[in-house]
């Protein structure tokens, strides 16, 4: 059953990524779509895990359909990677090294603030 659970919450991520996608910054040679995608995935990752599921009981599997298919098949590395070769390969080497850097620093950052959200939820 897990692995239904982990499609279905897989393909509604894949989804909202899509249409994200698609319907923002189209016009732009800079990614700010997948950017934006895998920092709000970012926050969202360690908010669920540090605060949600262990505010409210969620069975196991379905946090793990939430945690592994919706937000892992929201956010994605491969995106980032191709996106990235992409601007190099355009001579755009600075808004490459902006994305990564972007990328990197602001996921690591957005992570921190979902924890420290939890934490001052915790102390409310």
């Amino acid at each position: 059953m897990i692995y239904v659970l982990v499609g279905i919450a897989g393909a509604l991520g894949a989804i909202l990524r899509y249409v994200i996608g698609i319907s923002l910054f189209t016009e732009s040679s800079f990614p700010y779509a997948t950017l934006l995608i895998n920092l709000i995935g970012s926050f969202l990752l360690a908010w669920l895990t540090t605060n949600l599921f262990r505010r409210i009981t969620v069975p196991p599997d379905v946090a793990t359909a939430i945690g592994t298919g919706f937000v892992g098949s929201f956010t994605t590395f491969s995106t980032l990677s191709i996106e990235t070769v992409e601007l190099f390969q355009d001579g755009d080497f600075l808004f490459g090294f902006l994305y990564v850097l972007i990328s990197f620093i602001g996921g690591l950052a957005m992570s921190r603030i979902g924890f420290r959200v939890n934490k001052e939820v915790k102390q409310s």
